[in-house]
């Protein structure tokens, strides 16, 4: 009787000897670094504007720029891990993102600074995939797994709280520069661990094209659609500059559809697309990243342009909000099993639209922190926090294991394109609200009237979120003994 062949063994991805925990700990200093950019420049954005002559459209570019190139590339990014390697494209990543951090530092100009958050992006792109695909490829044990997609994911919340903190300390003690400088030690200490510790890919003979111009013509249109939308308010919708930026993006997401309807390798595979809860979760995520980086910049904005907070008490009032959305993260975790996430989806929606309409009503004289800021952004804060794992798992109910990771990743994509068009939308918005303010002799009120507008409209998007769910069928969560593994990789792959 012939022996049964042994069964295909675990790719190695940890040189013999070495702890598991530490591809956790490579992983999760990785992960932090990329969230941690999305927020820690934000409470730097008035000294940016004050030391390189900054106009309010090119602020946000500093921000839309690195979410652009993140949401675009992170399918691409994904692929190429699997293909070429994740230490291979983990390195890769690190060095984009470490050297693009050093030269935003350095910036003498708005475009120097802003072209390096782009690049950054790319780099952040590279590593967000990879970082939780070394935990996969190395974790075997089921509850070793868990454990560390758990820190994984924890790590994503308390990022954002660090980002805004460390944001404020900086700026206050050393200067704007400091955000992007901070990179640079932890990403140096980075690159030589996963060289010295991780195992190089053995790369199977196969050979299989990337998608890269689906990558890029879906990047270069959301970065065009950005663009047209944001100089809207400088120099009018009629405007040549504006009219050539809109029809260049919808020609090249028109091209990006073609592309993935013909490729034979699309970055999203085509029966992802007649899923009707994947299309829906898509498009309430979408909505979550308009809300969920507009707040926190037009908040930052508020506090130190308008009120004349620095950065360091702007920094500690935005605190508990972040704190606030891992509690409502950990809360959901339990309410999903009762309610449903069809339901919590819709909760969640209403009380972020409840705590961002309550926000609006921000003075233009210096608030009462409690009844103008706390009590608002804490109420977001929960809102957010049920909406982040509930839309995940509707999103991702009728997807099938092969593709859950590319279901996972677009709703990430679906979050960060959302949050870098909706920035530029809402950025014109108040801009134009602004320059049309009523009573124009005091400057103040003008811009705080910018903000109120912006804040309205966060709450009817999230209207909009809530009424689009009533479409969703109300699934049941996979209860945790079941489906723990489940649910911790599908809100794992959903970095903030």
């Amino acid at each position: 009787m012939s022996a049964l062949p042994p069964s295909p063994p675990t790719p190695a991805v940890l040189r013999p000897n070495l702890p598991l925990g530490v591809v956790v700990a490579i992983s999760c200093v990785a992960l932090f670094m990329v969230v941690l950019d999305t927020t820690i420049v934000t409470l730097a954005l008035p000294q940016m504007h004050d030391a390189l002559d900054m106009s309010v459209s090119e602020q946000q570019w500093v921000v839309t720029g690195y979410l652009i190139t993140l949401g675009g590339f992170l399918l691409l990014a994904a692929r190429a891990g699997d293909l070429f390697g994740h230490k291979r494209v983990f390195l890769f990543g690190m060095v984009v993102f470490t050297a693009a951090s050093l030269v935003g530092g350095l910036a003498t100009s708005p475009t120097t600074l802003i072209v390096s958050r782009f690049v950054q992006g790319i780099g952040a792109a590279a590593l967000t995939p990879t970082s939780l695909s070394l935990i996969t490829t190395s974790h075997t044990d089921e509850t070793q797994r868990q454990r560390a997609l758990s820190l994984w994911s924890i790590t994503i919340a308390f990022a954002g709280t660090a980002g805004v903190l460390l944001g404020g300390v900086l700026t206050s003690e050393l200067n704007w520069r400091w955000v992007l400088f901070i990179n640079i030690p932890p990403g140096v200490a980075l690159f030589t661990a996963a060289v010295l510790c991780l195992l190089p890919a053995r790369v199977g003979p196969k050979r299989v094209r990337l998608d890269l111009p689906g990558a890029l013509s879906v990047t270069l249109g959301i970065g065009a659609l950005s663009y047209g939308l944001s100089q809207a308010s400088a120099d009018g919708w009629g405007s040549s500059k504006v009219l050539i930026a809109l029809g260049a993006a919808v020609v090249l997401i028109a091209c990006f559809v073609a592309v993935q309807i013909t490729s034979a390798q699309p970055l999203i595979p085509r029966t992802l697309f007649r899923l009707r809860t994947l299309a829906l979760g898509n498009l309430v995520m979408f909505l979550l990243g308009v809300v969920l980086n507009a707040s926190f910049f037009f908040i930052s904005l508020y506090l130190q342009q308008a009120i004349g907070y620095g950065p360091l008490r702007a920094g500690m009032a935005m605190v508990p909000v972040t704190l606030i959305v891992i509690v409502g993260g950990f809360a959901s975790r339990k309410l999903v099993l009762v309610l449903g996430p069809r339901n919590l989806i819709i909760i969640g929606g209403l009380v972020v639209a409840a705590g961002m309409a309550w926000l609006s009503g921000v003075p233009a004289r210096p608030p009462v922190f409690l009844a103008h800021i706390l009590g608002p952004t804490l109420i977001v804060g929960i809102g957010l926090g049920f909406l982040l794992l509930s839309i995940t798992l509707t999103g991702t109910s009728d997807v099938g294991p092969e593709d859950a990771g590319a279901a996972s990743g677009l709703l990430n994509t679906s979050r960060q394109v959302g949050g870098a068009i909706g920035l530029a939308v809402l950025t014109t918005i108040a801009a134009t609200a602004t320059t049309n303010a009523v009573d124009t002799s005091h400057p103040v009120e003008a811009l705080v009237h910018g903000y109120r507008v912006a804040f309205l409209i966060c709450a009817g998007v999230m209207i909009a979120a809530a009424l689009i769910a009533l479409a969703l069928p109300n699934i049941k969560a996979p209860r945790p003994e079941a489906g723990e593994k489940v649910s911790e990789e599908r809100s794992a792959n959903t970095p903030s």
